[in-house]
């Protein structure tokens, strides 16, 4: 870390920004989920499920840039391999493809888990004094519980 002065001690940023990692990492292995299920749902539920994750993929995109930018700003070097993401994540991969109504509670799991993961950043930040990562992550957090809830809503 070089000898920046925005108010937050190194020792802060550091722990902050590791908690970010960790955002970071489930919130990409989320976008990459739902990708991979907008690319290949099939079902009665089609039209609404690959309209609907193509949404979601393309907000958690730019979610992704903001998390790796604000763990910059902190003076911390952003995760960006898969090796890393898997070191981080706290969601699972999954293996073959799905059914659609399989892929909505795989989503709505993996949502509520960057849920969790956000509580967990967020303790950090308030530790820290660090209103931005406060904002990033509480502004997160309502996503993906509006989400999961959209996408229970969807599943019965």
């Amino acid at each position: 870390m070089s000898n920046i002065d925005i108010g937050i001690g190194a020792k802060d940023r550091e722990k902050i920004a590791q908690g970010l990692k960790g955002l970071l990492a489930d919130t990409y292995t989320l976008y990459l989920q739902t990708h991979n299920f907008h690319w290949n749902v099939t079902g009665r539920l089609f039209r609404e499920l690959h309209l609907m994750f193509e949404e979601q993929y393309t907000e958690l995109a730019v979610a992704v840039d903001d998390i790796a930018e604000r763990i910059r700003t902190l003076d911390v070097v952003a995760p960006g391999t898969y090796k890393a993401f898997a070191e981080h994540s706290s969601i699972k991969e999954v293996d073959g493809v799905p059914a659609a109504e399989d892929m909505v509670r795989i989503l709505t799991q993996g949502h509520e888990q960057v849920v969790k993961t956000c509580r967990d950043v967020l303790k950090a930040a308030q530790a820290g004094d660090d209103e931005s990562t406060i904002a990033l992550v509480s502004d997160r957090m309502r996503v993906h519980e509006k989400t999961a809830w959209m996408l229970r809503a969807t599943a019965h």
